[in-house]
């Protein structure tokens, strides 16, 4: 049943193909970030083990992986990123005072992890936008902060890039079977191995809905 599952998650009425290709290069992209060498992007510190929440020996091994494997590990029908979208509070706290936003609020330059949280928080609101349940399902979001994010418009998104950078963690971080086994299923380019650690993920999205 799990198999059936999750072999037509590409075909799931609520996601279109370009939503789960865009998502499936956010991810890439967020591999791409933990596994940087220290020194290679705008802070210098990036990957921290502790800011990103994931144990060391996983950023390590993420390190390693060669693109197509990064690629492979990162076509799941979810977000491996997390930007506290599970958070209503934080959310309505952040949404709630956009009268109050101006271009000064933007922050630093941009580096690749800036333009990562920019990007994401255009996919957020882009598919709160647009499809019934393709937030909470791919992002996690709660039903009140897709609804918080329906009510911005684009414009005003630039302005939170700041303030959610420090955010910005690893997915079910504190699952390290998880994370383990994606990260080894990918480096032995295990396609069937892959397949099931991305079904304990849709396990692990399910089970965070359950009240």
């Amino acid at each position: 049943m799990q198999e059936a599952f999750g072999g037509g998650w590409a075909r799931q009425p609520h996601f279109s193909v370009e939503t789960l290709g865009a998502l499936h290069d956010l991810n890439h992209r967020f591999l791409d970030l933990v596994g940087a060498p220290p020194g290679q992007l705008l802070d210098g510190n990036w990957p921290a083990p502790g800011r990103l929440k994931l144990p060391g020996e996983v950023v390590a091994q993420v390190a390693q992986l060669s693109a197509d494997q990064r690629s492979a590990a990162a076509n799941c029908p979810y977000a491996l990123f997390d930007l506290r979208f599970h958070d209503d509070e934080h959310w309505r706290a952040r949404l709630g005072s956009a009268d109050h936003w101006r271009i000064a609020d933007e922050g630093p330059p941009d580096g690749d992890e800036v333009n990562f949280v920019r990007l994401t928080l255009f996919y957020a609101w882009h598919v709160a936008s647009t499809a019934n349940l393709a937030a909470q399902l791919l992002l996690g979001m709660s039903d009140l902060t897709a609804a918080a994010f329906r009510g911005v418009t684009l414009n005003r998104l630039p302005a939170l890039v700041a303030g959610e950078v420090d955010t910005l963690t690893a997915r079910w971080c504190g699952s390290g079977a998880f994370w383990g086994a994606l990260v080894r299923a990918a480096s032995r380019t295990d396609a069937a191995r892959l397949r099931r650690v991305q079904l304990f993920g849709l396990q692990l999205a399910a089970a965070a809905r359950l009240p």
